[in-house]
């Protein structure tokens, strides 16, 4: 499953974006979809996922009442509505999915991925 992120871009401080992701392809249910970002010579960071029903979401310290994930319809598309961003949110947004969820989230528990999508937070 080839996964196909959009929505990055560069936005001031305070401002909103929102990140979208879907297969390429019709495939089976994805049971968990997430986001990472990877800033340069940082690793991947876990930042919020999303299992099926949409009702159970996952989010990192970091992003928490300030970012939220979403499923969308068809089932296989996921948002990242991303608001109050900081300069510090400023990377390589991936998004990720897996039949199977595992927790702790990890990155190497996601078999997909979608190529990223640069966000530029900067006055």
């Amino acid at each position: 499953v080839q996964l196909q992120a959009s929505g990055g871009g560069t936005v001031q401080p305070g401002g909103s974006l929102r990140l979208s992701c879907a297969p390429s392809r019709r495939s089976f249910d994805l049971f968990v979809m997430a986001w990472f970002r990877q800033a340069p010579g940082n690793e991947r960071e876990f930042v919020a996922a999303s299992v099926l029903n949409g009702d159970t979401t996952y989010y990192s310290d970091s992003v928490k009442g300030r970012f939220t994930v979403s499923r969308g319809n068809p089932k296989n598309t996921v948002y990242l509505q991303m608001t109050a961003l900081k300069p510090d949110d400023t990377t390589v947004y991936f998004c990720a999915a897996d039949y199977n969820l595992i927790l702790p989230i990890d990155e190497r528990n996601f078999e997909f991925w979608g190529q990223g999508t640069l966000v530029t937070v900067s006055s």
